[in-house]
């Protein structure tokens, strides 16, 4: 193996401008990012970012120069490896012949290469402080990635991966008012009434809602079970509601009845 110069290359990259949920507003990266963010630099060895892998217990290390962001090391980009047994199997001999060089040449620096620049991955999904949280979930799933970074300008401020979402939602469960002792039947019925009303998705009318004693008790009929059950939970979620009957029957059933 090469000998490279022993250094720390290992980056904390910190931000001090954090600052506590505010419940007034929808939260932004800035909320929910982990920071500082670990890092090394362009000159390290795949043996750091392993070590910082296992040790820290993460699943990936950015690859960070100067503060700016250039790709990082997952344990995705570690899963073809020569030393294992497990680097991409050799192509086919059409595809040596008529295939990209470019492309076979890759393969090999991803699966032998010891240098964090030839394992990395550089296309990151990258956020700005203020994106909504709402947009960062849409861009985990869409790119389907378990992470993505947190840039102000070219410097890499911190990260939000799936972890920090479900915090945020432990976060918000824990600051929900706390129901209150009681609440008037008609005063109830209003709001899963107004509730229904709000979504697009209930087939239930408003005659077929009634409230004793904090029961609410469902009639008539639903199109589907997914509609059931999400009418259920509305109801569940509604301040006040000790209990839930559901008396409805399939619309499909009730057509057939009649």
């Amino acid at each position: 193996m090469m000998d490279r110069s022993k250094r720390d290359n290992h980056k904390m990259l910190p931000w001090p401008g954090i600052r506590p949920l505010d419940r007034a507003r929808a939260l932004i990266a800035l909320d929910i990012m982990t920071s500082p963010v670990v890092g090394v630099g362009p000159d390290s060895t795949l043996d750091e970012v392993c070590d910082l892998l296992v040790t820290r217990d993460l699943s990936a290390v950015a690859v960070i120069d100067q503060g700016v962001l250039l790709g990082i090391v997952s344990e995705e980009d570690l899963i073809h490896r020569a030393e294992i047994g497990t680097a991409t199997r050799r192509r086919s001999w059409w595809f040596q012949l008529f295939g990209n060089n470019n492309a076979l040449a890759s393969d090999y620096l991803k699966s032998h290469s010891v240098h964090v620049t030839d394992v990395m991955t550089r296309k990151v999904v990258t956020v700005s402080l203020s994106t909504p949280i709402d947009e960062i979930a849409a861009l985990l799933e869409v790119n389907r990635t378990r992470r993505v970074f947190v840039v102000n300008g070219e410097r890499v401020v911190g990260i939000v991966a799936r972890a920090d979402l479900v915090r945020a939602l432990i976060c918000a469960r824990e600051s929900l008012p706390r129901p209150v002792s009681f609440h008037d039947d008609a005063s109830i019925r209003r709001e899963i009434i107004g509730a229904l009303r709000s979504e697009a998705w209930p087939s239930i009318g408003e005659a077929d809602v009634v409230v004793t004693n904090g029961v609410v008790a469902f009639w008539g009929g639903y199109l589907s079970e997914q509609e059931r059950k999400a009418s259920l939970v509305l109801a569940e979620n509604t301040a006040g509601v000790r209990a839930v009957d559901d008396h409805r029957v399939p619309l499909d059933i009730a057509y057939t009845m009649v």
